[in-house]
C-alpha cells in the first residue's frame, strides 16, 4: 500500500511526498527524504511499512520527532490518517493511502453511464415531411432565359443561306437576351481592384543601410578632421 503525506509547516508547505516503502528522514544527501534544515538531525527518522500500514521511527534526532504534538517516546508510532508527524519545526499531515483512492476511482468508472435517447415528437416528424414536399427547386438565370425562348445553336442555323464563300446571307444581328424576372443586376458586384503591397524591408538589408550610413558618416568626420589639422598647419 502506497502513503502520502503533505507538509502542512515550513518551506515545503503544500508539497506532497509518496511513501511506498522504508524511507529515511534527515539533513543528509544520503537520506531518501532530505529536509534542508538546521533543526533536523542528519538521520533524524525513518518511516516503515509493514502490513500495509504505515510506522514512525524516530532515530535519536537532537530535536525529537512527535506524533499529533506528543514526542516519541517509545521505539516506534503506527500512524493513520489525519495524523500530524512533526520532525522539529516541520510539520506533515498523513493522508489516505493511494490504494483507497485507486478503489474509489475504479468503482466510479465502472458504474455504466446511462444513454439519454433523444425521441422526434409526431409533430415535429409531420412539419419536416411537410417542408420537405413544400420544397420548389431554384432553376438557374440560363434555364429561366431557355424557358422564355431562347432558340438552341442548331435551330439557329436552320434555313439561313449561304454565298458560294460559305458566308451566311441575310443574317440579321439579334437582339440581346431579355432579363428574367426576378434577377437583381444590383446584387452582381465588380471585381475588386488589386492594392499595391509594399514590399517589407528584411531586416538584413536595414542592417546593411545603417552600417553603409555609419560608414559614410564616419569617413566624413575622418576628413573633417583632417581638413582641419591642415588648415591648422597651414595658417600656423
Amino acid at each position: 500500500m502506497t502513503w502520502v503525506i503533505r507538509a502542512i509547516a515550513g518551506d515545503l508547505i503544500g508539497q506532497e511526498i509518496t511513501i511506498d516503502r522504508d524511507m529515511l528522514v534527515g539533513r543528509h544527501q544520503s537520506a531518501d527524504m532530505v529536509l534542508q534544515s538546521a533543526e533536523i538531525s542528519r538521520k533524524h527518522a525513518t518511516f516503515l511499512l509493514r502490513e500495509q500500514a504505515l510506522w514512525v521511527q524516530d532515530l535519536s534526532s537532537s530535536n525529537g520527532t512527535f506524533v499529533n504534538n506528543e514526542r516519541l517516546e517509545v521505539a516506534e508510532v503506527m500512524l493513520k490518517e489525519g495524523d500530524i508527524v512533526q520532525f522539529a519545526s516541520l510539520k506533515f499531515s498523513v493522508l489516505a493511502p493511494l490504494k483507497v483512492l485507486e478503489d474509489t476511482v475504479a468503482s466510479i468508472s465502472a458504474t455504466p453511464t446511462p444513454v439519454v435517447e433523444t425521441l422526434v415528437q409526431p409533430s415535429e416528424a409531420v412539419a419536416v415531411s411537410e417542408t420537405a414536399q413544400t420544397e420548389v427547386p431554384v432553376s438557374t438565370v440560363a434555364q429561366q432565359m431557355n424557358e422564355q425562348g431562347m432558340p438552341e445553336l442548331t435551330q439557329r442555323h436552320e434555313g439561313v443561306e449561304l454565298s458560294r464563300d460559305g458566308m451566311p446571307q441575310h443574317v440579321a444581328v439579334p437582339k440581346p437576351a431579355p432579363i428574367p424576372e426576378g434577377v437583381d443586376l444590383t446584387s452582381v458586384k465588380p471585381d475588386p481592384v488589386p492594392m499595391p503591397v509594399e514590399q517589407p524591408i528584411s531586416h538584413v538589408a536595414l542592417e546593411k543601410e545603417q552600417q553603409k550610413n555609419a560608414s559614410v558618416g564616419l569617413m566624413s568626420v575622418i576628413a573633417i578632421v583632417i581638413l582641419a589639422i591642415l588648415a591648422w598647419l597651414f595658417f600656423k
